[in-house]
Protein backbone atom coordinates (compact mmCIF):
# COMPACT_ATOMS: atom_id res chain seq x y z
CA UNK A 1 0.00 0.00 0.00
CA UNK A 2 2.76 2.36 1.01
CA UNK A 3 3.73 1.73 -2.91
CA UNK A 4 0.14 2.62 -4.42
CA UNK A 5 0.60 6.11 -2.11
CA UNK A 6 2.99 7.65 -4.26
CA UNK A 7 1.94 5.54 -7.31
CA UNK A 8 1.33 7.41 -10.24
CA UNK A 9 -2.27 7.18 -12.27
CA UNK A 10 -3.54 7.69 -15.51
CA UNK A 11 -5.99 7.25 -18.05
CA UNK A 12 -5.92 5.75 -21.73
CA UNK A 13 -4.09 3.78 -24.03
CA UNK A 14 -1.71 6.99 -25.25
CA UNK A 15 1.76 7.22 -24.39
CA UNK A 16 2.24 3.91 -22.65
CA UNK A 17 5.67 3.91 -23.73
CA UNK A 18 6.83 6.94 -22.18
CA UNK A 19 5.78 5.81 -18.96
CA UNK A 20 6.50 2.64 -18.82
CA UNK A 21 10.29 3.79 -19.42
CA UNK A 22 9.86 6.68 -17.31
CA UNK A 23 8.32 4.76 -14.90
CA UNK A 24 11.13 1.92 -14.99
CA UNK A 25 13.66 5.03 -14.33
CA UNK A 26 12.50 6.78 -11.59
CA UNK A 27 11.10 3.82 -9.84
CA UNK A 28 7.90 4.97 -9.33
CA UNK A 29 4.89 2.63 -9.64
CA UNK A 30 1.90 3.48 -12.40
CA UNK A 31 -1.59 2.56 -12.69
CA UNK A 32 -3.17 2.69 -16.00
CA UNK A 33 -6.63 2.75 -16.16
CA UNK A 34 -9.65 2.63 -19.14
CA UNK A 35 -7.55 1.12 -21.47
CA UNK A 36 -9.57 1.33 -24.67
CA UNK A 37 -12.85 0.60 -22.32
CA UNK A 38 -14.97 1.58 -24.39
CA UNK A 39 -14.03 0.13 -27.95
CA UNK A 40 -15.82 -3.16 -29.20
CA UNK A 41 -11.91 -4.58 -28.95
CA UNK A 42 -11.03 -3.38 -25.66
CA UNK A 43 -7.96 -3.45 -24.21
CA UNK A 44 -3.88 -3.76 -24.42
CA UNK A 45 -3.35 -4.50 -28.91
CA UNK A 46 -0.77 -7.62 -29.15
CA UNK A 47 2.13 -5.49 -29.90
CA UNK A 48 1.47 -3.47 -26.21
CA UNK A 49 1.89 -6.71 -24.97
CA UNK A 50 4.99 -7.51 -26.45
CA UNK A 51 6.21 -4.32 -24.92
CA UNK A 52 5.44 -5.00 -21.51
CA UNK A 53 6.75 -8.63 -21.95
CA UNK A 54 10.22 -6.81 -23.28
CA UNK A 55 10.27 -4.63 -20.14
CA UNK A 56 9.56 -7.63 -18.51
CA UNK A 57 12.51 -9.34 -19.94
CA UNK A 58 14.85 -6.35 -19.26
CA UNK A 59 14.22 -5.64 -15.40
CA UNK A 60 14.35 -7.65 -13.06
CA UNK A 61 11.78 -7.80 -10.49
CA UNK A 62 9.47 -5.97 -11.98
CA UNK A 63 5.41 -6.03 -11.12
CA UNK A 64 2.92 -6.23 -13.84
CA UNK A 65 -0.85 -7.04 -13.22
CA UNK A 66 -3.40 -6.33 -15.61
CA UNK A 67 -6.73 -7.63 -15.33
CA UNK A 68 -8.88 -10.20 -17.66
CA UNK A 69 -9.86 -7.31 -19.96
CA UNK A 70 -6.82 -6.08 -20.63
CA UNK A 71 -8.44 -2.62 -19.75
CA UNK A 72 -6.25 -1.61 -16.75
CA UNK A 73 -2.29 -2.09 -15.95
CA UNK A 74 -0.38 -2.20 -12.50
CA UNK A 75 3.26 -1.65 -13.01
CA UNK A 76 5.62 -1.88 -10.40
CA UNK A 77 9.17 -1.42 -11.61
CA UNK A 78 12.28 -3.06 -10.92
CA UNK A 79 16.03 -2.90 -11.76
CA UNK A 80 17.75 -2.62 -14.95
CA UNK A 81 19.19 -5.87 -15.33
CA UNK A 82 19.91 -6.28 -19.10
CA UNK A 83 22.25 -9.04 -20.34
CA UNK A 84 21.75 -10.91 -24.08
CA UNK A 85 18.59 -11.35 -24.28
CA UNK A 86 16.37 -12.11 -27.43
CA UNK A 87 12.26 -10.73 -28.25
CA UNK A 88 10.07 -11.57 -30.92
CA UNK A 89 8.14 -7.67 -31.63
CA UNK A 90 4.45 -8.27 -32.64
CA UNK A 91 4.39 -7.89 -36.48
CA UNK A 92 1.79 -4.92 -36.01
CA UNK A 93 4.18 -2.47 -35.38
CA UNK A 94 8.17 -2.17 -36.46
CA UNK A 95 11.23 -2.62 -34.44
CA UNK A 96 11.29 0.75 -34.22
CA UNK A 97 8.87 1.08 -31.60
CA UNK A 98 10.35 -1.38 -29.39
CA UNK A 99 14.08 0.20 -30.59
CA UNK A 100 13.36 3.97 -29.31
CA UNK A 101 12.28 2.61 -25.42
CA UNK A 102 15.29 0.52 -25.36
CA UNK A 103 17.68 3.40 -25.87
CA UNK A 104 15.88 5.42 -23.51
CA UNK A 105 16.74 2.86 -21.11
CA UNK A 106 19.72 1.04 -21.92
CA UNK A 107 22.56 2.67 -21.07
CA UNK A 108 21.23 2.26 -17.31
CA UNK A 109 21.18 -1.32 -17.20
CA UNK A 110 23.16 -3.27 -14.59
CA UNK A 111 24.79 -5.13 -17.48
CA UNK A 112 25.70 -3.77 -21.11
CA UNK A 113 22.51 -5.10 -22.68
CA UNK A 114 22.81 -6.87 -26.19
CA UNK A 115 19.38 -8.03 -28.01
CA UNK A 116 18.19 -9.45 -30.64
CA UNK A 117 14.78 -8.20 -31.84
CA UNK A 118 12.59 -10.01 -34.80
CA UNK A 119 9.85 -8.52 -36.65
CA UNK A 120 9.49 -6.09 -38.99
CA UNK A 121 12.48 -3.74 -39.18
CA UNK A 122 10.85 -1.00 -41.68
CA UNK A 123 7.02 0.17 -42.09
CA UNK A 124 5.19 3.49 -42.11
CA UNK A 125 4.34 4.15 -38.75
CA UNK A 126 7.64 3.86 -36.64
CA UNK A 127 11.12 5.27 -37.16
CA UNK A 128 12.68 2.43 -39.11
CA UNK A 129 15.88 0.47 -37.90
CA UNK A 130 17.78 2.70 -40.55
CA UNK A 131 16.81 5.69 -39.36
CA UNK A 132 17.83 5.29 -36.05
CA UNK A 133 21.06 3.85 -36.65
CA UNK A 134 22.10 7.03 -38.26
CA UNK A 135 20.42 9.79 -35.94
CA UNK A 136 20.09 7.79 -32.45
CA UNK A 137 23.62 6.72 -31.99
CA UNK A 138 25.57 9.58 -32.84
CA UNK A 139 23.10 11.45 -30.35
CA UNK A 140 23.69 9.10 -27.64
CA UNK A 141 27.56 9.63 -28.32
CA UNK A 142 26.89 13.23 -27.47
CA UNK A 143 26.09 12.38 -23.98
CA UNK A 144 29.08 10.08 -23.34
CA UNK A 145 27.23 7.04 -24.03
CA UNK A 146 29.91 5.23 -26.97
CA UNK A 147 32.07 2.35 -27.27
CA UNK A 148 32.65 -0.27 -29.67
CA UNK A 149 29.87 -2.45 -28.15
CA UNK A 150 26.93 0.78 -29.27
CA UNK A 151 25.59 -1.15 -32.23
CA UNK A 152 22.30 -1.67 -34.09
CA UNK A 153 23.04 -4.06 -36.88
CA UNK A 154 20.24 -5.16 -39.35
CA UNK A 155 21.12 -9.30 -39.91
CA UNK A 156 17.39 -9.21 -41.96
CA UNK A 157 15.24 -6.60 -42.95
CA UNK A 158 11.20 -7.78 -42.55
CA UNK A 159 8.47 -5.55 -44.65
CA UNK A 160 4.80 -5.98 -43.29
CA UNK A 161 2.63 -7.75 -43.03
CA UNK A 162 4.47 -10.47 -42.16
CA UNK A 163 8.04 -8.81 -41.00
CA UNK A 164 10.55 -11.77 -40.71
CA UNK A 165 13.38 -9.49 -40.08
CA UNK A 166 16.02 -9.59 -37.35
CA UNK A 167 18.00 -6.87 -35.75
CA UNK A 168 20.99 -6.62 -33.15
CA UNK A 169 21.14 -4.00 -30.72
CA UNK A 170 24.31 -3.61 -28.07
CA UNK A 171 24.81 -0.66 -25.71
CA UNK A 172 27.10 -0.22 -22.96
CA UNK A 173 26.15 1.35 -19.63
CA UNK A 174 27.34 4.24 -18.33
CA UNK A 175 27.38 5.36 -14.28
CA UNK A 176 26.65 9.45 -15.09
CA UNK A 177 25.72 11.09 -18.39
CA UNK A 178 27.63 14.20 -19.38
CA UNK A 179 25.85 17.56 -19.95
CA UNK A 180 25.59 18.94 -23.57
CA UNK A 181 25.63 22.13 -24.99
CA UNK A 182 24.17 21.93 -28.07
CA UNK A 183 22.40 25.56 -29.60
CA UNK A 184 24.36 25.53 -33.19
CA UNK A 185 23.52 23.08 -36.07
CA UNK A 186 25.67 24.26 -38.30
CA UNK A 187 25.11 24.12 -42.02
CA UNK A 188 24.96 20.67 -43.94
CA UNK A 189 27.76 19.59 -45.98
CA UNK A 190 26.64 16.00 -46.42
CA UNK A 191 23.85 13.75 -47.28
CA UNK A 192 23.68 9.89 -46.89
CA UNK A 193 20.94 7.34 -47.59
CA UNK A 194 20.28 3.72 -47.90
CA UNK A 195 17.75 2.39 -50.75
CA UNK A 196 16.43 -0.73 -50.25
CA UNK A 197 14.32 -3.34 -52.08
CA UNK A 198 13.09 -6.87 -50.66
CA UNK A 199 12.33 -9.90 -52.70
CA UNK A 200 11.27 -6.77 -55.20
CA UNK A 201 13.60 -5.89 -58.48
CA UNK A 202 16.75 -4.28 -57.19
CA UNK A 203 16.06 -2.17 -59.92
CA UNK A 204 13.47 -0.19 -57.77
CA UNK A 205 16.42 0.63 -55.44
CA UNK A 206 17.88 2.25 -58.20
CA UNK A 207 15.03 4.25 -59.50
CA UNK A 208 14.28 5.50 -56.24
CA UNK A 209 17.87 6.62 -55.76
CA UNK A 210 17.81 9.02 -59.09
CA UNK A 211 14.41 10.41 -58.66
CA UNK A 212 15.79 11.91 -54.96
CA UNK A 213 19.07 12.38 -56.22
CA UNK A 214 17.26 14.88 -59.07
CA UNK A 215 15.83 17.12 -56.42
CA UNK A 216 18.90 16.69 -53.48
CA UNK A 217 21.04 17.74 -56.57
CA UNK A 218 20.27 21.15 -57.13
CA UNK A 219 21.22 21.71 -53.24
CA UNK A 220 24.83 20.17 -52.41
CA UNK A 221 26.77 17.45 -54.36
CA UNK A 222 28.03 15.69 -52.05
CA UNK A 223 25.43 12.77 -51.94
CA UNK A 224 26.08 9.47 -51.53
CA UNK A 225 22.99 6.65 -51.56
CA UNK A 226 23.66 3.20 -50.91
CA UNK A 227 21.17 0.39 -52.53
CA UNK A 228 20.91 -2.98 -50.46
CA UNK A 229 19.12 -5.00 -51.86
CA UNK A 230 18.57 -8.34 -49.86
CA UNK A 231 18.19 -11.57 -51.18
CA UNK A 232 17.13 -15.20 -49.43
CA UNK A 233 16.55 -15.84 -46.52
CA UNK A 234 17.58 -11.98 -44.80
CA UNK A 235 14.55 -10.88 -46.92
CA UNK A 236 11.91 -11.82 -45.04
CA UNK A 237 8.80 -12.63 -45.78
CA UNK A 238 6.93 -9.66 -47.19
CA UNK A 239 8.23 -7.74 -50.20
CA UNK A 240 8.71 -3.92 -50.38
CA UNK A 241 10.63 -1.20 -50.46
CA UNK A 242 11.52 2.34 -49.34
CA UNK A 243 14.31 4.55 -48.39
CA UNK A 244 16.17 6.76 -45.53
CA UNK A 245 17.93 9.80 -45.80
CA UNK A 246 20.09 11.85 -43.46
CA UNK A 247 21.22 14.95 -44.28
CA UNK A 248 24.83 15.56 -41.74
CA UNK A 249 25.89 18.96 -40.82
CA UNK A 250 29.70 20.29 -39.70
CA UNK A 251 28.71 20.07 -36.44
CA UNK A 252 27.58 16.54 -36.40
CA UNK A 253 23.98 17.51 -36.13
CA UNK A 254 22.05 14.35 -38.23
CA UNK A 255 18.33 15.23 -39.44
CA UNK A 256 16.78 12.52 -41.26
CA UNK A 257 13.41 11.24 -43.23
CA UNK A 258 12.44 7.70 -44.70
CA UNK A 259 9.23 7.04 -46.56
CA UNK A 260 8.26 2.77 -47.19
CA UNK A 261 5.94 1.32 -49.74
CA UNK A 262 2.58 0.48 -48.68
CA UNK A 263 2.45 -3.06 -47.28
CA UNK A 264 1.40 -5.69 -49.83
CA UNK A 265 -1.99 -5.92 -50.63
CA UNK A 266 -2.91 -2.15 -48.51
CA UNK A 267 -3.86 0.91 -50.78
CA UNK A 268 -2.48 1.44 -54.03
CA UNK A 269 0.74 0.80 -55.30
CA UNK A 270 3.55 3.03 -54.97
CA UNK A 271 5.81 4.08 -57.74
CA UNK A 272 9.91 4.02 -56.90
CA UNK A 273 10.43 7.11 -58.51
CA UNK A 274 7.80 9.06 -56.71
CA UNK A 275 8.98 7.63 -53.26
CA UNK A 276 12.05 8.93 -53.83
CA UNK A 277 10.91 12.43 -54.60
CA UNK A 278 8.41 12.45 -51.72
CA UNK A 279 11.73 11.67 -49.20
CA UNK A 280 13.85 13.86 -50.85
CA UNK A 281 11.47 16.31 -50.16
CA UNK A 282 10.37 15.30 -46.73
CA UNK A 283 14.26 15.83 -45.65
CA UNK A 284 14.12 19.58 -47.03
CA UNK A 285 11.50 19.31 -45.34
CA UNK A 286 13.10 18.16 -41.82
CA UNK A 287 16.01 20.30 -42.96
CA UNK A 288 13.52 23.57 -43.06
CA UNK A 289 12.10 22.74 -39.25
CA UNK A 290 16.02 21.93 -38.29
CA UNK A 291 16.98 22.19 -35.07
CA UNK A 292 20.30 19.94 -33.07
CA UNK A 293 17.72 17.26 -33.17
CA UNK A 294 15.44 15.77 -35.59
CA UNK A 295 12.27 15.27 -35.20
CA UNK A 296 12.10 11.72 -34.25
CA UNK A 297 14.71 11.99 -31.44
CA UNK A 298 13.38 14.56 -29.56
CA UNK A 299 12.16 12.91 -26.57
CA UNK A 300 15.28 11.02 -26.30
CA UNK A 301 17.53 14.26 -26.24
CA UNK A 302 15.28 15.89 -23.43
CA UNK A 303 15.41 12.42 -21.39
CA UNK A 304 18.96 12.11 -21.70
CA UNK A 305 19.65 15.95 -20.74
CA UNK A 306 17.21 15.40 -17.90
CA UNK A 307 18.97 12.65 -16.78
CA UNK A 308 22.38 14.27 -17.18
CA UNK A 309 24.76 15.61 -14.19
CA UNK A 310 23.12 18.32 -12.18
CA UNK A 311 24.57 20.90 -14.76
CA UNK A 312 23.22 22.91 -17.38
CA UNK A 313 22.53 21.05 -20.60
CA UNK A 314 21.20 23.27 -23.82
CA UNK A 315 19.56 21.78 -26.72
CA UNK A 316 18.37 23.67 -29.88
CA UNK A 317 15.26 21.84 -31.70
CA UNK A 318 12.90 22.23 -34.44
CA UNK A 319 9.54 22.39 -33.72
CA UNK A 320 8.05 20.57 -30.47
CA UNK A 321 6.30 17.31 -32.25
CA UNK A 322 2.47 16.56 -30.37
CA UNK A 323 5.05 13.40 -28.47
CA UNK A 324 7.77 15.40 -27.37
CA UNK A 325 4.89 18.21 -25.70
CA UNK A 326 3.58 15.01 -24.03
CA UNK A 327 6.89 13.79 -23.32
CA UNK A 328 7.75 17.58 -21.22
CA UNK A 329 5.23 16.78 -18.83
CA UNK A 330 5.61 13.16 -18.26
CA UNK A 331 8.98 14.38 -16.88
CA UNK A 332 7.61 16.95 -14.39
CA UNK A 333 5.34 14.33 -13.17
CA UNK A 334 8.18 11.35 -13.01
CA UNK A 335 11.01 13.36 -12.39
CA UNK A 336 9.84 17.04 -11.25
CA UNK A 337 11.99 18.64 -13.91
CA UNK A 338 10.77 21.44 -16.14
CA UNK A 339 12.46 22.88 -18.88
CA UNK A 340 13.15 26.78 -19.96
CA UNK A 341 12.08 27.32 -23.27
CA UNK A 342 12.73 30.02 -25.32
CA UNK A 343 11.86 30.75 -29.08
CA UNK A 344 13.88 31.69 -31.68
CA UNK A 345 12.50 33.32 -34.67
CA UNK A 346 13.83 32.54 -37.97
CA UNK A 347 14.76 36.19 -38.26
CA UNK A 348 17.51 35.63 -35.81
CA UNK A 349 18.91 32.50 -36.59
CA UNK A 350 18.97 33.75 -40.55
CA UNK A 351 17.15 29.90 -41.28
CA UNK A 352 13.93 27.65 -41.59
CA UNK A 353 11.32 27.49 -39.36
CA UNK A 354 10.92 28.53 -35.37
CA UNK A 355 13.11 26.70 -33.15
CA UNK A 356 12.85 26.38 -29.86
CA UNK A 357 15.84 26.91 -26.92
CA UNK A 358 15.81 24.01 -24.39
CA UNK A 359 17.38 24.62 -21.04
CA UNK A 360 17.76 22.31 -18.17
CA UNK A 361 19.62 21.35 -14.61
CA UNK A 362 19.82 17.53 -14.82
CA UNK A 363 19.17 15.55 -12.05
CA UNK A 364 22.08 13.89 -11.68
CA UNK A 365 20.92 10.22 -12.15
CA UNK A 366 23.47 7.98 -11.34
CA UNK A 367 23.35 4.22 -12.60
CA UNK A 368 23.06 2.33 -9.40
CA UNK A 369 22.88 -1.34 -10.65
CA UNK A 370 25.76 -0.96 -12.72
CA UNK A 371 28.45 -3.28 -11.62
CA UNK A 372 31.44 -2.40 -10.18
CA UNK A 373 34.51 -3.99 -11.21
Amino acid sequence: AAGEAHSLSYSGCNFLRQRLVLATLSGRPLKIRKIRAREEDPGLRDFEASFIRLIDKVTNGSRIEINQTGTSLYYQPGLLYGGSLEHDCSPSRGIGYYLESLLCLAPFMKHPLKIVLRGVTNDQVDPSVDVLKATALPLLKKFGIDGESLEIKINRRGMPPKGGGEVLFSCPVRKFLQPVQFTDPGKIKRIRGTAYSVRVSPQMANRMVESARGILNKFLPDIYIYTDHMKGASSGKSPGFGMCLTAETINGTILSAELASNPQGQGAAVLPEELGLNCAKLLLEEVYRGGCVDSTNQSLALLLMTLGQRDVSKVLLGPLSPYTIEFLRHLRSFFQIMFKIETKTPEEEHMGGEKVLMTCVGIGFCNLSKTIR
